[in-house]
């Protein structure tokens, strides 16, 4: 059963507060049970962010699910992204959580933390199949050593480029190489395009590349204790590889990219590459618009070889309320939305590149998505395992970093008044 819901929560109310509510609130979690009785008669509450295509698909897969367990009524409501977690505050805050929901990755401590997610690991192997999931896709759902969330898809970090864009310059795609490399070609694009597109942004400006870099020296951007893994003299480095790119002028300048607001450099056309998810394309290809069929997709640049700098993130998890009264019932609709070939036929890559390899199999995949899995393929002895599920604030922390490396990008702050201020808000978030 499926029902569409669009009323919006009412007053939004502050993420620590919700949670730290319903933390307090407690309530007992269901004892856990591995079984699961297929002629009970059950109702589950499934909730997801997306738009109306995407609803459709849950309806299909529902509709799919029922076919092989029709005891198990499933009343389904989506929101957009924001008001999805405005919504999941409110519930938080009431203890009223749905039984089942799509989850986001920078959520899933905050949520485990305060005790508002189930336990799944009495579910792994048994109702939730684990063979098509590989180990470093399982512990993408680990916070504290237990298993709450089941990734249903994974994007890794990679370097999107406009062929037509370097056609027109007579440059040829990036071919690898160092951070300097990547300033170089840069450069390179910029000087041939003769002024009309750049050969990229400053990309010191996004907290991934930093993290890129930590993840190659043996260090991250925070541990699971939620400590920082650099340093202001580590930052003012980074910050610092930026700021001849800035002034040279060899990327495109912060007001030019003020001025394309909501596209980006890349998708207005003005940039020949983008450090980005890789998940990313189609809505690239759809901003680029008629003429555009194909992108390029490469690796980033290497800070050092043989380092296992990149790794694999959730597009989105499935979880389940640590207080839904079916929960044997609810990590058989989770088995469903991720492993099945019915779900891989049906969603295809809407929620990203499948995680299990059973749903992978059976999704087909256009031009871009197999693209993609080819990338992922690609950059199979780069990847290591996914840091530690983002400390409560990681949201704030990341905002920061932009805001910073936009100022920087304008001229309106020093580096090292930067990074003053990126530590203080950082301690502040994460000490408050």
């Amino acid at each position: 059963m499926f029902s569409r819901k669009r009323a919006l929560a009412t007053v939004a109310i502050a993420t620590g507060a919700a949670l730290t509510l319903a933390g307090c609130a407690g309530g007992a979690t269901p004892a856990a049970d591995a079984t699961f009785d297929p002629d009970e008669k059950v109702t589950l509450n499934l909730a997801f962010w997306g738009n109306d295509v995407r609803a459709q698909l849950y309806n299909e897969a529902i509709e799919a699910f029922n076919e092989e367990y029709p005891n198990i009524t499933v009343n389904a409501t989506f929101l957009t992204f924001p008001e999805f977690w405005e919504k999941r505050q409110t519930e938080a805050a009431g203890g009223g959580l749905p039984d089942v929901m799509q989850f986001d990755y920078s959520y899933l401590r905050q949520y485990s933390e305060n005790n508002l997610l189930l336990d799944l690991e009495p579910y792994l192997g048994d109702i939730i199949e684990t063979d098509a999931l590989p180990q470093n896709i399982l512990d993408i759902g680990v916070v504290g050593d237990t298993t709450y969330g089941i990734a249903t898809s994974t994007n890794a970090w990679g370097m999107f480029t406009n062929p037509k864009l370097l056609e027109q310059a007579g440059v040829a795609d990036f071919a690898g190489g160092s951070w300097d490399d990547y300033s170089e070609w840069i450069a390179s694009v910029t000087d041939a395009s003769g002024g009309a597109y750049w050969g990229g942004t400053d990309y010191t400006g996004r907290i991934q590349n930093f993290e890129l870099q930590l993840r190659s020296e043996g260090s991250q951007l925070f541990d699971e204790d939620g400590e920082p893994g650099f340093d202001k003299e580590r930052l003012t480095e980074f910050w610092e590889d930026g700021a001849e790119l800035r002034e040279s002028g060899a990327v495109i300048g912060q007001q030019r990219l003020e001025e394309a607001l909501p596209l980006s450099g890349f998708d207005a056309a003005l940039t020949a590459s983008e450090l980005t998810w890789d998940n990313f394309g189609g809505g690239y290809l759809g901003n680029l618009g008629e003429g555009y069929t194909e992108l390029g997709l490469v690796a980033p640049p290497v800070t050092k070889e043989g380092a296992k700098d990149l790794y694999l993130k959730p597009s989105m998890l499935h979880t389940i309320s640590a207080k839904t009264e079916h929960p044997a019932a609810a990590a058989t609709l989770v088995n469903f939305l991720v492993n099945s070939p019915q779900s891989g036929e049906i969603f295809g890559t809407n929620r990203g590149l499948p995680a299990s390899q059973t749903a992978l199999d059976a999704a087909d995949l256009d031009p871009l998505s197999q693209q993609v899995k080819e990338y992922e393929e690609s950059i199979a002895d780069r990847l290591g395992d996914a840091p530690p599920v983002p400390i409560v604030g990681y949201g704030t922390i990341e905002e920061e970093f932009r805001k910073l490396g936009t100022e920087l990008a304008f001229g309106t702050i020093t580096v090292d008044d930067a990074v003053d201020r990126f530590f203080s808000q950082m301690d502040i978030t994460l000490n408050g």
